[in-house]
């Protein structure tokens, strides 16, 4: 069974980094992402990391987010300055996502 943890987030302030990290478990090494869900708003991809370690951004989040892996088991999502709009919840999945897979995720509150 597919079971995702993600941990790091809290109450920052603007212009804070922040590190979150996720544990994945009963998968195979694949392709891995970071999504967000703003209050009312969709869940979007924040930063996907392939097999190999090839990154990819959404063009709008270009620069400010940073995805890596450090275990075969567990991806980190580095967020520089972080901003207002920043804020919501985050959560890991593989890449494409999986509907059962979604964790509960971490939430993230930027203050100005």
């Amino acid at each position: 069974q597919v079971h995702m943890v993600e941990s790091g987030g809290g109450l920052v302030q603007a212009g804070d980094s922040l590190r979150l990290s996720c544990a994945a478990s009963g998968i195979n090494r694949r392709a891995m992402a970071w999504f967000r869900q703003a209050p009312g708003k969709q869940r979007e991809l924040v930063a996907r990391i392939s097999i190999t370690g090839v990154t990819g951004y959404p063009n709008s989040l270009r620069g400010r987010f940073t995805i890596a892996r450090d275990s075969d088991d567990n991806t980190v999502l580095q967020i520089h300055s972080v901003r207002p709009e920043d804020t919501g919840v985050y959560y890991c999945n593989t890449y494409p996502p999986k509907t059962d897979s979604w964790g509960q995720g971490t939430q993230v509150t930027v203050s100005t």
